[in-house]
């Protein structure tokens, strides 16, 4: 399986993970506002601090945005491109968005795909501090009580990443046991989702979310993403009992990669590494025994 050196040395937990409570819901996003304070006041109407949310066509703009990129100082395995800012608004096509705190303030990682004013298909990774819904849109949201994600150094990287930590529960409202996950370079993301379950007792989940990146990507229909620098939003994923009654994951993606190639399509089990981070909610839907 394909792997790219970090520059720190591995952490001994591959997978970083806290258990919490959630529940999932549907908001529109407020127009004029910034993205991210439209984000916060959705989960904060349903009695959330954070959580995840996936969403389809929408409008932006103003609108800036990174590409992934080569590194030009060797301090990452891979590194962002200029900012773009499209003139205009910018519809997108989907996108999934990681919402918690960073320096004690709200923040996000978001990254999706889109079309800009002028017909240019593009992806990427959306800037908080200068991206603004320019028309209400819809979006899908898990909330989670009791975990939340914060940005933190991480050494092995070296970036500032969003990971799982305990948060105190503000009760409230939930229906189900949920795990919020960052998995770490290197390994596959679907095995890494299987063995998690199977450790965790966890027989069918549904993943709500999921922003990362994979070293580039093979896909089920037979495509192949070469170019290892990419960001990818997960459209759709579920884990489920495969024909040996094991867990088995179902992953559904989109990315870009660092030469502006756009791919989508289910992933294959056991060749999709992690490039830097993939961070996602599982909800649990049934248990073993």
């Amino acid at each position: 399986m394909r792997s790219i050196k970090q520059p720190g040395a591995p952490l001994p937990e591959r997978i970083q993970w806290v258990e919490g409570r959630g529940r999932a819901f549907k908001f529109t996003l407020q127009a004029g506002l910034p993205l991210l304070e439209s984000a916060r006041r959705g989960f904060a109407a349903e009695g959330f601090a954070g959580g995840v949310l996936s969403f389809g066509g929408g409008a932006l703009g103003p609108f800036a945005y990174v590409m992934p990129a080569l590194s030009s100082t060797g301090e990452n395995a891979a590194f962002y491109s200029e900012t773009y800012r499209p003139q205009g608004v910018t519809r997108t096509r989907l996108g999934s968005m990681t919402l918690g705190t960073r320096d004690g303030a709200p923040f996000f990682h978001c990254h999706g795909l889109w079309t800009e004013a002028d017909g240019k298909p593009s992806g990427g990774h959306m800037l908080p501090d200068e991206t603004i819904v320019a028309e209400p849109f819809e979006v899908a949201a898990f909330g989670i009580d009791g975990a939340a994600f914060t940005a933190e150094p991480d050494p092995e990287t070296n970036f500032k990443l969003f990971g799982p930590v305990a948060a105190l529960s503000i009760g409230a409202p939930t229906t189900s046991r949920a795990f919020a996950l960052r998995l770490r370079p290197n390994q596959d993301f679907a095995f890494c989702l299987e063995e998690f379950c199977r450790a965790h007792g966890i027989a069918r989940a549904k993943i709500h979310g999921g922003v990362g990146s994979t070293i580039g990507a093979r896909f089920s229909h037979g495509g192949a993403t070469e170019p290892f620098a990419t960001e990818l939003a997960v459209t759709a994923g579920t884990i489920a009992p495969g024909p040996s009654g094991a867990p088995e994951a179902a992953l559904d993606i989109a990315l870009i990669d660092y030469t502006g190639g756009i791919a989508e399509g289910r992933l294959i089990r056991g060749n999709n590494p992690v490039l830097m981070t993939m961070e996602l909610v599982l909800e649990v839907l049934d248990e073993f025994g």
